[in-house]
């Protein structure tokens, strides 16, 4: 059977108005015109779809049934033409992003984003050692996930979490000094450990050092040293050793889409929705969309 969408969607139209002249209407065709469709769709199913009356029109069973699929192939025929129409969108967006914050679901965003919007060419700096927040402030980049101990009012909140202490489950602390494996002094977290560890006696030094979260992986899980990531960065081989040998306690820190002055254009605006909307948002946080900056509000 090969239904005709046009058909299809007249059917529809014909039930959520309540009735063909408010369909015709919608449709901007004549009642006739509408009735016409509604007569041929019932001959190309072969069953009778409306009970007419001069007071109401209601579906028989059958038109109940192919309500649903009308509906779904519809809807469907709607996304594959959003999907294949050009958009109108165009530019460049430069994000930034911290390298363990988006993780897997990074390249599902770009490669979503892409098929969008073909005519934006995207510049994705993914690091963890530089200041992202300098790179805004001085127009390198048009939006970035930034991390830090307190929100500000321009930056729309991602998510929320602790700092820990970890190391392999295999690791055993020398008698002498805590070996620790961090990323250069540009890395908030090294600079978080360093300020909390200052406050105590522990005798600490750093054996490892990479620019990148691979290289520190590779130290901790295979005993060398200790580190300090967020809870939810924890792997398997690893484990949680604030509560060991007198480690200070380390501060929530959050990560918020930052929006620079180029993140105003409509191809930033577009990543940044897509960006907010790949991350689970805090429930009690919505996001507020003004002059192309989003932040969140408790109210």
């Amino acid at each position: 059977m090969n239904l005709d969408p046009t058909l299809l969607r007249a059917f529809v139209t014909v039930k959520e108005a309540g009735g063909f002249t408010r369909a015709a209407e919608r449709l901007h065709l004549t009642q006739s015109a509408v009735s016409h469709q509604i007569r041929r769709l019932e001959e190309q199913v072969g069953r009778p779809l409306l009970h007419r009356s001069t007071r109401r029109l209601t579906l028989t069973e059958d038109g109940e049934d192919l309500l649903r699929y009308a509906q779904q192939i519809l809807q469907g025929f709607e996304a594959l033409s959003r999907r294949f129409t050009p958009s109108p969108v165009s530019g460049v967006v430069r994000f930034g992003v911290p390298e363990t914050f988006m993780g897997e679901r990074l390249p599902s965003l770009l490669c979503q984003f892409a098929r969008s919007y073909p005519a934006v060419r995207l510049d994705v700096n993914v690091t963890s050692i530089l200041d992202l927040r300098a790179m805004i402030d001085a127009g390198d980049l048009d939006l970035a996930v930034v991390i830090s101990e307190q929100k500000h009012e321009d930056e729309a909140l991602l998510r929320r979490t602790r700092l820990a202490w970890a190391a392999a489950e295999t690791f055993h602390m020398p008698s002498s000094s805590l070996p620790l494996a961090f990323m250069p002094p540009t890395c908030i977290y090294r600079d978080m450990a360093v300020r909390a560890l200052s406050d105590t006696s522990i005798d600490w030094h750093i054996i490892f050092s990479s620019p990148g979260w691979l290289g520190i992986r590779a130290a901790v899980l295979a005993g060398l040293a200790a580190t300090v990531l967020t809870r939810d960065e924890l792997e398997a081989g690893m484990k949680i050793i604030d509560e060991e040998y007198g480690l200070p306690p380390l501060p929530a820190v959050g990560f918020s889409l930052l929006c620079g002055a180029g993140g105003h254009t409509p191809a930033a605006r577009e990543f940044g929705r897509l960006v907010l909307n790949m991350v689970e948002l805090p429930s009690h946080a919505p996001v507020i969309e003004a002059n192309g900056v989003w932040h969140t509000s408790s109210a």
